[in-house]
């Protein structure tokens, strides 16, 4: 049997090395993307439950409030529209997140509407239903807030992660793609006018 010189062994040493190094990095970048495409579906789920709330507020509402049809219209047509929009986080376009944010954006002006149809009829002020679902949407919008933040940062470090040399040419090898975070509408510096 023929022994390997010094030179081929050398060889296999460094290319054993690369290639570990590879796979580590190739897992790396996997795990990150991974933790935030759980994130993105954390930040839909927020928002499934507020769409799963809404139904049950326009109906309190509409017991008070009858001819306030434009304004339900509103919110059930927001609310169609926001669940209709659907996205693969793992292959989440600029534009895709665009139209994601702008349709849970209108939900959140048609929702705001609906809230304020209370300051006209106070027996809805006071009833309890309309409390307490008032109460789950609050917290709602929180939740969405905080999982979008959470989502944010876990991109972040995704995004870190593979621009940092030399991971970038890995990820550039393997089709690892910089992710987008979600931003503020930009209508969100003025405040919300609601009109009736």
């Amino acid at each position: 049997m023929k022994s390997l010189s010094k030179g081929t062994i050398g060889l296999i040493v460094v290319v054993a090395i690369i290639a570990m190094w590879a796979i580590g990095g190739y897992n790396g970048m996997v795990q990150e993307q991974e933790k935030a495409t759980t994130a993105f579906a954390n930040v839909q789920s927020a928002y499934q439950r507020r769409a799963d709330l809404i139904p049950n507020l326009v109906e309190v509402v509409k017991g008070y409030a009858k001819h306030e049809e434009e304004t339900f219209k509103g919110v059930v047509e927001a609310r169609a529209k926001a669940t209709q929009v659907t996205i693969d986080p793992s292959n989440v376009t600029p534009e895709q997140l665009k139209e994601f944010q702008a349709a849970q954006g209108e939900l959140s002006q048609a929702l705001g509407r609906l809230l304020a149809v209370q300051e006209n009829y106070p027996e809805l002020k006071a009833n309890e239903n309309f409390k307490d679902l008032q109460v789950q949407l609050e917290g709602t919008e929180n939740r969405i807030n905080t999982e979008r933040n959470k989502y944010n940062e876990v991109v972040q470090v995704y995004n870190t992660y593979i621009r940092k040399f030399p991971k970038n040419i890995l990820a550039s090898i393997f089709g690892f793609p910089k992710m987008d975070k979600f931003e503020a509408d930009a209508d969100a510096k003025n405040a919300p006018k609601v009109k009736f």
